[in-house]
């Protein structure tokens, strides 16, 4: 990918201006939801620094980790802190607290996500800070939310996958629950978190009134299941396991081919009747337990066996060569060391290298968005802890008198 500016400069010295650049961050966070909001706004050149405690964010210490010249780094916090600065402060101190109000005062955004009331008792908290700084956009981030019966409870990602009911609908239905492997909890709390703020910059522009976005890793989780939702108000029913099933639609799951598992998503009639054919078996057409969506998803089961019986014939790279051709959705059940090296993924540049501060270069993942006239780089390694407290006193013109 081509570099925008200058690593070595705030913001780069870019050949055009990155979309987000002059606008000012404050991250007071930690672990995944809140700096995963925060990154999305760096990666479009938003001038993002972390606040840390001294000890620094828990993160640092996550295995597995990368050696870069003797230093340890987790792989962890390097894939969520690229493009950001750090600053460590210890906020209980007067002068730290201090110094941490002049960056929020000098800042466009602050996110956090802290339990509620932490950034509050730090007289940190969004009424503190807007009472001088009327257009502050201020991000929360939490489990709950700023209010309600649990807003006071912590909340690890794997608990508002159980509570949202995300594991109600997650894994067989015979197992025990089971979470979702990735910790989408966490980062779609970012997603929206970083979409709310930057809606709240644009009423700011329009009117010069900042705003306080309450960003609920269970109000998000919510918001993402409407087909689960929308099915319980619809039937009275609440929706179950069923694997990699479809409670709607079939056929529209994985299939056990002659070498393993792959994905056939066949879910409208004209692909249906597509599949029938290219299967050989257009006499499942006219069954009556097939003869709309809604009855293949009652029949499924069998569905399931019958399409089994020919898909057992052949590999399952074999059956995509085969379908895809036709039009069929139909994908192979990756790991993660196989979906890194799909050539597809490769050739679309979302993996690159990262240079750590010693030169060292890391894989990373890149931003997913693709915006014409832009090319997203990373254009400031993830940083030391503390390693920018005197640069951005400089380039934000603190006034420490």
């Amino acid at each position: 990918m081509q570099p925008n500016g200058d690593p070595d400069q705030p913001g780069g010295a870019a050949t055009r201006p990155r979309p987000l650049e002059g606008v000012r961050v404050v991250e007071f966070g930690e672990f995944a939801a809140g700096p995963f909001c925060a990154l999305l706004l760096a990666d479009w050149g938003a001038d993002v620094v972390k606040v840390e405690s001294l000890n620094g964010d828990r993160l640092r210490q996550w295995p597995p980790y990368v050696d870069d010249d003797g230093t340890r780094w987790s792989a962890n916090f390097l894939s969520l802190n690229r493009n950001k600065r750090s600053v460590a402060l210890d906020l209980r101190s007067s002068e730290g607290n201090a110094h941490a109000r002049r960056l929020c005062a000098a800042a466009h955004v602050v996110v956090e996500n802290f339990r509620p009331g932490a950034m509050q008792r730090l007289g940190l908290g969004y009424a503190e800070l807007a009472a001088e700084h009327k257009d502050l956009v201020f991000c929360s981030v939490s489990g709950y939310g700023q209010s309600g019966p649990y807003s006071s409870r912590g909340a690890f990602d794997i608990a508002i996958q159980a509570i949202s009911g995300l594991m109600s609908v997650t894994g067989d239905s015979l197992g025990d629950p089971a979470k979702c492997g990735v910790a989408v909890a966490d980062f779609m709390a970012g997603v929206f978190g970083a979409l709310g703020i930057m809606v709240a910059l644009r009423r700011a522009e329009q009117s010069g009134e900042g705003a306080h976005v309450d960003c609920s890793m269970l109000s998000c989780m919510l918001s993402v299941a409407t087909i689960q939702t929308s099915e319980f108000w619809g039937t009275g029913v609440p929706p179950g396991r069923l694997g990699s099933a479809h409670p709607q639609n079939a056929p529209y799951q994985a299939f056990a081919s002659a070498d393993g598992h792959f994905v056939i998503a066949a879910g409208t009639q004209p692909l249906w009747e597509t599949l029938c054919a290219t299967l050989g078996r257009s006499e499942l057409v006219a069954d009556p337990r097939f003869l709309d969506q809604a009855l293949r998803a009652t029949h499924q089961v069998a569905l399931k066996e019958l399409l089994e019986s020919n898909l057992a014939e052949k590999t399952s790279a074999e059956w995509i060569d085969i379908l895809a051709p036709q039009g069929i959705p139909c994908s192979p059940v990756y790991d993660y060391g196989q979906v890194l090296s799909d050539p597809h993924v490769t050739a679309s540049g979302l993996i690159d290298e990262m240079r750590l501060s010693s030169g060292k270069l890391v894989k990373r993942i890149g931003n997913p968005v693709n915006l014409s006239g832009y090319s997203f780089d990373a254009f400031r390694p993830p940083p030391a802890l503390g390693e920018h407290n005197d640069d951005v006193e400089r380039d934000w013109a603190l006034d420490i008198s």
